[in-house]
């Protein structure tokens, strides 16, 4: 049983963890994935993906999908990870009762070659900036609606300063988020939505804190981020995450979750939580190959693929056949026997006798030069016809 590592740029996370999965005599090996061109609907060798570095190339991502239909566990699940974006992560957030920052997602500034006035029709111009300033208040934080690894990211003390930061964003939808004056400020490694470490941060100058930095904060205060943390992955569905919180008058506010390829480089988040992660994940990776659903039973169609689905799928199809052809015949038949009525031929009337033998017969023609009765027309043919259009160029 093997375990596929994807990377892109890192040297110490994916080495460290292959050594650590192959020395646990577990009877899972892992390695580094090689991949050309894909065949549609193949299996993967892997019994499970780990990955890394889909998020910036397609072709893995692509790749990663097509493992997952063929029954591979990948981790995260790539399906999702495509979908989500940070402004849906605080909408679901306030959902769950975790504090977060007041949001408000604004639209682009600009938009790709062929977008016209006709195609922004339902946006309001101009934006109410001062309703939206005045709900998430200054100064704000402006950034990206799905991320990005910190760029694009702005703090804004004024509207002009806020217009001006937002001209600078080109085709990037963006969010206008409540600024929290921190005191303190953790990021969390979620691992398996069931482990979690919290770990002091700097997010000015961007470095981990060792945990005596932690012992400012309370027992509880902690014990609310691992519950949040938890809450926030099992929701999202990721195995592999971080949430960040800035604490602000004993309150965790949760400003940053959806990291599903987080930093786990030793020179950067340091050899104690270096170490932390790794062990974690290995555990968690060996414990998915031996004992996880593949990640397509998560989805919809996986139900249409395994075999007891696909008998009962069988069986509604040649339930819904042997319908459809009752129904059919039905209404085959019915249809038969309004032709035949329409099209009988029409029997002439018997004439009239209005004296003795020998009386003639006469027929009144109308204007279509058929026999029948002649008059004004009623309310049908042409005249209801008529004054339909004329009902018509009135409603229009």
């Amino acid at each position: 049983m093997k375990i596929g590592i994807l990377v892109g740029m890192e040297n110490t996370f994916p080495p460290a963890l292959i050594e650590k999965i192959n020395g646990m005599n577990a009877g899972v090996t892992a390695e580094y994935i090689k991949i050309g061109g894909v065949k549609m609907g193949e299996p993967t060798p892997y019994r499970l993906i780990f990955d890394r570095i889909s998020h910036d190339i397609p072709f893995f991502r692509s790749y990663l999908k097509n493992a997952v239909l063929n029954g591979a566990v990948v981790v995260n699940n790539p399906f999702w990870w495509s979908s989500d974006e940070k402004f849906f992560g605080y909408s679901l957030a306030t959902k769950l009762g975790v504090t977060v920052p007041k949001t408000v997602l604004l639209p682009q500034k600009s938009y790709k070659r062929g977008v016209t006035d006709a195609s922004l029709r339902n946006l309001e111009f101009p934006l109410d900036w001062d309703g939206v300033i005045e709900h998430v208040g200054l100064p704000a934080i402006l950034k990206p609606h799905d991320g990005g690894g910190w760029k694009n990211v702005y703090k804004v003390n004024s509207k002009e300063e806020l217009w001006e930061c937002y001209d600078r964003t080109g085709e990037l939808a963006m969010m206008l988020q409540e600024f929290i004056d921190f005191t303190e400020y953790t990021r969390c490694y979620c691992v398996a939505r069931r482990e979690a470490l919290v770990m002091p941060y700097d997010p000015k100058n961007r470095r981990y804190l060792p945990q005596e930095a932690l012992e400012t904060i309370s027992r509880d205060l902690k014990d609310r981020m691992i519950r949040d943390t938890i809450l926030i992955n099992e929701a999202l569905g990721y195995d592999l995450n971080t949430v960040e919180f800035a604490i602000k008058d004993g309150v965790p506010y949760a400003v940053d979750f959806t990291n599903p390829a987080p930093d786990a480089d030793i020179w950067s988040v340091t050899e104690p939580y270096f170490n932390w992660v790794t062990d974690a994940v290995a555990r968690m990776l060996v414990d998915y190959a031996k004992n996880s659903k593949p990640t397509s039973a998560y989805h919809r169609w996986y139900k249409l693929l395994s075999p007891e689905a696909a008998l009962e799928m069988a069986e509604f199809a040649l339930g819904a056949a042997v319908g459809a052809s009752r129904v059919a015949r039905k209404s085959s038949d019915a249809i038969a026997e309004v032709i035949e009525e329409i099209t009988e031929p029409i029997k002439p009337k018997r004439a009239r006798k209005t004296g003795g033998k020998g009386a003639k017969t006469s027929f009144k023609m109308g204007k279509s030069g058929k026999s029948g009765k002649t008059g004004k027309p009623g309310k049908s043919g042409t005249t209801r016809g008529a004054n339909l259009d004329k009902n018509a160029k009135k409603s229009d």
